[in-house]
């Protein structure tokens, strides 16, 4: 089973991915598809608020705040991880749950970044969001670094977040019942 839909003017199937016995996902992963990511990165920017820094969540979100980045004339951009790296220090890290990752997750930066940001204007990115777990994580660290969370943004909202008004985002992905046809 897939789903087929025009984001940013590209066509993809999404496939139909199994959450539990009531509930599946449109798969959407940008991780490879420059052309998506390109035209997905360009149309953001148009509706995008006055920012200094992008951040994103490890790790689909990656090649997609990169490409924002880039074509916005950007020359770094911020990632929070998964787990503390060797070359991090004075760490910041924070909870994080997602409806697409079985266990719970920490979500973390490093000093030099939380002090890189520390009273500008921050614009957090995501590929899909859906029951905004990574959000709140990364807007905590955001906050807890001293930035200033200026928007969130995503290329999908999936289910409930279609319905909030705190996020700007391309398209709307709908969550699907277990023979494929959209749970209403």
């Amino acid at each position: 089973m897939h789903y087929t839909m025009t984001i940013a003017g590209v066509t993809r199937d999404l496939p139909l991915c199994r959450v539990n016995d009531d509930l599946y996902i449109g798969a959407f992963v940008i991780f490879g598809d420059v052309e998506l990511t390109v035209a997905s990165a360009r149309e953001l920017l148009k509706l995008a608020p006055e920012h200094d820094i992008l951040i994103t969540a490890e790790s689909k979100g990656i090649p997609l705040v990169y490409e924002m980045a880039r074509q916005h004339g950007e020359n770094r951009y911020l990632i929070a991880r998964k787990a503390a790296k060797l070359y991090m220090r004075d760490v910041f890290s924070t909870d994080v749950t997602s409806i697409t990752t079985a266990n719970r997750q920490m979500l973390c930066i490093d000093g030099e970044d939380a002090a890189y940001m520390k009273g500008k204007r921050v614009l957090i990115v995501d590929d899909v969001i859906s029951t905004g777990g990574s959000l709140i994580a990364v807007q905590k660290l955001v906050e807890q670094a001293g930035g200033i969370v200026v928007g969130k943004m995503a290329i999908l909202a999936e289910g409930d977040a279609q319905k909030r008004d705190d996020i700007i985002y391309l398209e709307k992905l709908p969550l699907f019942n277990a023979d494929g046809s959209i749970k209403e």
